[in-house]
């Protein structure tokens, strides 16, 4: 079987002969950033037939795996989602119109927000991620056994830990 990484580099090895020893990367980095591509696009699709967009999706699972009291203060997700506290903000605002999050003043220290999973939050939630992870099945599981995806992700946690992607704190 042949997809479109083997036709890059068949092209390239047609036009650069001299380059075929050093292609051997390609094959693993080109599909992962193709995979990376296919994946947002189903992100987003399941993330829009649920209501929300992929950024609050991430927003109300953060604070679900947070543990109780299920809140985060913005800094906190402002190391775990990479973004700027202006799309934090923004996110929260369309989030807590929705009656999904809350804004909740620190008792020992008022100039603490912490943004807090409603009660209707956290039954969303719940489901959502059940949803989502029977949507990462038919992602996957339509390609790649169990034992498989046990060996890519072994591979894939490999090049993540030698690049220093080692931990989300």
């Amino acid at each position: 079987m042949s997809d479109a990484v083997d036709a890059i580099i068949g092209q390239w090895v047609e036009e650069r002969p001299e380059l075929t020893d050093a292609m051997w990367p390609v094959q693993v980095l080109a599909r992962v950033q193709r995979l990376s591509m296919v994946l947002s696009k189903e992100n987003k699709a399941f993330a829009v037939e649920h209501g929300l967009e992929m950024g609050e999706f991430d927003v109300l699972t953060t604070l679900r795996r947070s543990g109780p009291p299920y809140a985060l203060t913005a800094g906190a997700f402002l190391k775990a989602a990479m973004v700027t506290s202006g799309a934090i903000t923004n996110r929260v605002d369309r989030m807590e119109a929705k009656g999904l999050v809350e804004r909740v003043r620190d008792g020992s220290d008022r100039r603490t927000v912490r943004i807090r999973l409603t009660e209707r939050g956290m039954e969303m939630t719940d489901q959502l991620m059940a949803d989502h992870l029977v949507n990462y099945e038919r992602i996957i599981g339509a390609a790649l056994s169990r034992e498989e995806c046990e060996q890519v992700a072994s591979g894939l946690r490999k090049l993540l830990e030698a690049h220093g992607d080692t931990t989300i704190k």
